[in-house]
C-alpha cells in the first residue's frame, strides 16, 4: 500500500470522491460510536453506499486491485490453499487466499486497513501479504464454493477408489429425478458417493465456463477433460471401475436406455443451479473399452445475444445491419462447428424480432429458447426434416425463416425459392472463407441464375480466445519475431495467468469475421459462374476483410494474441 494513502481514513476518501457528504459521515460517525463496528459497515447498513462502491473507491484510492465480480474470485487449485488458511479462519475474518508465488500469497479481503489482520495472515502463512479487495458478501460466497466444493470433490474422488465394484452400480438405480437441483449439492452429505461425484463433475464445469465435458474410458483409467473457450483441460479422475456407474447415472438423469451400450444414444437433462435452470445435452458412442459420453452445457444467461459484443467491427456491423432488416434474401453464416455460428444468427433474430413480424426457426437442435419466436426441432426420424419443416413453414405466413443448417439440394432449393419469393431466410453452411458458400451451393446443385438474385451477405467467422484484461503482457514486435505478418502496431500482447483466468493467460472468446456483401458486381461474376479465386478477388476489392486480416486487427487492438491469431485462422486466407 503506497505510504502516502495508507494513513488515509475512509470517510476522508469517500468524502474526496463525492461517494458520501459530511453529513452523512457524521451520522455514521455517530451511530458508529452508539453501537460500534466498522464505518464502512454502518455506511452500507445506513443505505448510504454499498459494499461494491467501497471497494472500487478504495482500490482505486489506494492502488489495490479489486474484484467488481465475486465470480472472479477463484482461488488456484493447484497450491493447497486451503491448507495455508484454513476455512474457519476464512470465514471469521471474511479472506480468502487466491494464489501463492514463492513467498507471496494473494489475499482477498474487504478492509486494507485492517493492518493487525494482515500481520496476523503474514504470521499465519509465512507470506508476506499482497491484499486484494473484494465485497464481503462475495468473499464469503467464494469461501463457500472453494471450501467446499474443492473439498468435496477431492474427497469424492478420493472415495471413489474405495468402492466396492459390486455397489458402484446399483446405487444408481432407482433414481428419477425430473431435474437435478445443483444447490442442494453441499447439504446432501448422505447422498450415494457416485451420484455425488457426478452431481460435482457437472456442478464444477458450470462454474469453470466449460461448454462441454468429456467422459472417456481407457484401458486402466477414465479421463474426464472440460472444454473451455475451445480448450479440453482434464481433471483429476475418479476410480476406472466406477466408468458404468458413471454413465448409468447420467443416462437414467437423460431417460436413456441403460441396457444398450453398443448403440450412440443421444438424450437431455435440466439442472438447476441458484435458480437459473441449464441445459444438458447427452450424446454416447461405443468405444473399445465402453462408452464415452459428451455433455454439452447450454447456459442461456451466459451467453449474450448481442450483435454489438459479438466481436464484429464497426463496418462489419453496418454491412450486416443493413442487409438483415431488408424484407427478403438470404443470408449466410459459415465456418466449422462450435465456431460460434447459431449464436450469431440467435444474436441476429434477438435484434429484429418484434410484434410486426413472424419468424420461424427449424433446428436441430434448438439450443436456446427465444421469446416471441416459434422454434421446431427437427425430428428426422419421425420424418421431420429440415426440407418437410421449411414446406409446411411457407404455409405459415412467415416474414422470416431461420434454417439450422443447409445440409442437402433440397432444403437448398426450398431456401433459395423462400428468400426469392419475400421472404427473409437465414441459415449456415460448412465452409473454410465466406467465398466458399457460393461454391458450396452451386456444388450442392443450385443454378448460379438462381444464386446471384437471392443471396445478401455471407459472413464466415472463427471464435478466438481473448487475453486475460488483468494479466496479458505487452511486448514490442519486430519484423523476425511475427514472422513477416504486417501489425501496426508498436506493442502487442501474450498470455500471462492469473487468478481470474484461473493461470491460463485467456478469458472468454470474441469472434473473428469475413463479412461478403453481395453487390451487383459480385451477382454478375456469381451468375456466369466465376472461380472461387475470381470472386474473392472481386470481394476483396469491394473491401472484403479477410478471417485474417480480421484477426491481425484484434491482435493490434490488445484483445487477442498472435500466436491465436495464426491457430484460429490457420488455412484460410
Amino acid at each position: 500500500m503506497p505510504e502516502d494513502k495508507k494513513h488515509l481514513k475512509l470517510g476522508e476518501i469517500l468524502i474526496k470522491e463525492n461517494i458520501i457528504s459530511k453529513s452523512q459521515l457524521e451520522k455514521a460517525i455517530s451511530l458508529q460510536k452508539q453501537e460500534g463496528g466498522r464505518l464502512g459497515e454502518i455506511l452500507v447498513k445506513l443505505g448510504m453506499l454499498k459494499e461494491d462502491q467501497i471497494v472500487a473507491v478504495l482500490g482505486k484510492q489506494l492502488n489495490i486491485p479489486y474484484f467488481s465480480s465475486g465470480t472472479d474470485l477463484k482461488p488456484a487449485l493447484d497450491q493447497n490453499l486451503d491448507q495455508l488458511i484454513l476455512k474457519e479462519f476464512a470465514l471469521k475474518y471474511t479472506v480468502i487466499p487466491l494464489s501463492r508465488t514463492l513467498n507471496s500469497v494473494t489475499i482477498a479481503m474487504f478492509d486494507p486497513f485492517d493492518l493487525i489482520l494482515i500481520d496476523n495472515l503474514r504470521k499465519i502463512t509465512g507470506c508476506e501479504i499482497n491484499p486484494v479487495m473484494a465485497t464481503k458478501s462475495d468473499i464469503t460466497r467464494a469461501i463457500e464454493r472453494f471450501y467446499g466444493k474443492l473439498r468435496m470433490f477431492e474427497d469424492a474422488v478420493e472415495a471413489s477408489y474405495d468402492i466396492p465394484k459390486d455397489l458402484s452400480i446399483t446405487e444408481t438405480k432407482d433414481i428419477t429425478e425430473q431435474e437435478l437441483s445443483l444447490d442442494k449439492l453441499i447439504a446432501s452429505a448422505e447422498e450415494a458417493p457416485v451420484i455425488k461425484l457426478v452431481d460435482l463433475i457437472i456442478r464444477q464445469a458450470i462454474d469453470e465456463r466449460a461448454s462441454d465435458i468429456h467422459i472417456e474410458p481407457f484401458k486402466d483409467k477414465i479421463s474426464i477433460r472440460y472444454r473451455i473457450d475451445g480448450i479440453l483441460y482434464e481433471i483429476p479422475p475418479p476410480a476406472s471401475h466406477l466408468h458404468l456407474a458413471i454413465i448409468s447415472r447420467i443416462k437414467i438423469l437423460s431417460k436413456l436406455d441403460i441396457a444398450e451400450k453398443r448403440l450412440p444414444q443421444d438424450g437431455s437433462f435440466l439442472v438447476k443451479l441458484e435458480d437459473r435452470p441449464i441445459d444438458l445435452r447427452v450424446s454416447t458412442i461405443p468405444t473399445l473399452y465402453g462408452e464415452k459420453i459428451v455433455l454439452r452445457i447450454l447456459d442461456k444467461k451466459s451467453v449474450i445475444l448481442d450483435l454489438n459484443l459479438m466481436g464484429f467491427d464497426e463496418a462489419q456491423l453496418q454491412q450486416i445491419r443493413s442487409v438483415i432488416n431488408l424484407p427478403y434474401g438470404l443470408v449466410l453464416l459459415t465456418g466449422p462447428t462450435g465456431s460460434g455460428k447459431t449464436t450469431t444468427l440467435y444474436a441476429i433474430l434477438n435484434e429484429i424480432k418484434n410484434s410486426t413480424k413472424n419468424i420461424i426457426t427449424a433446428e436441430d437442435p434448438v439450443e436456446y429458447k427465444l421469446d416471441g419466436i416459434n422454434q421446431v426441432q427437427i425430428k428426422p426420424e419421425i420424418g421431420l426434416t429440415f426440407a418437410n419443416a421449411l414446406r409446411s413453414f411457407l404455409r405459415q405466413d412467415p416474414d422470416i425463416i431461420l434454417v439450422g443448417e443447409i445440409r442437402d439440394l433440397e432444403t437448398a432449393q426450398i431456401c433459395i425459392r423462400a428468400a426469392l419469393t419475400g421472404h427473409l431466410v437465414l441459415s449456415t453452411l460448412h465452409t473454410n472463407d465466406a467465398p466458399s458458400a457460393i461454391a458450396r451451393l452451386i456444388d450442392i446443385g443450385i443454378e448460379p441464375y438462381m444464386v446471384a438474385p437471392s443471396l445478401l451477405l455471407v459472413v464466415a467467422q472463427r471464435l478466438a480466445r481473448k487475453l486475460c484484461p488483468d494479466c496479458k503482457k505487452a511486448y514490442e514486435t519486430s519484423s523476425e519475431k511475427l514472422g513477416g505478418v504486417k501489425i501496426n502496431s508498436d506493442l502487442i500482447y501474450k498470455p500471462q495467468g492469473c487468478n481470474k483466468c484461473g493461470q491460463i493467460g485467456y478469458r472468454g472468446r470474441t469472434c473473428i469475421s469475413e463479412v461478403m456483401n453481395i453487390n451487383d458486381n459480385l451477382r454478375e461474376l456469381i451468375g456466369k459462374n466465376l472461380s472461387y479465386v475470381q470472386l474473392k478477388e472481386a470481394a476483396r476489392s469491394a473491401g472484403m476483410q479477410t478471417l485474417f486480416e480480421s484477426a491481425v486487427k484484434k491482435v493490434e487492438e490488445g484483445i487477442i494474441s498472435l500466436e491465436e491469431a495464426f491457430s484460429t485462422t490457420m488455412g484460410v486466407g
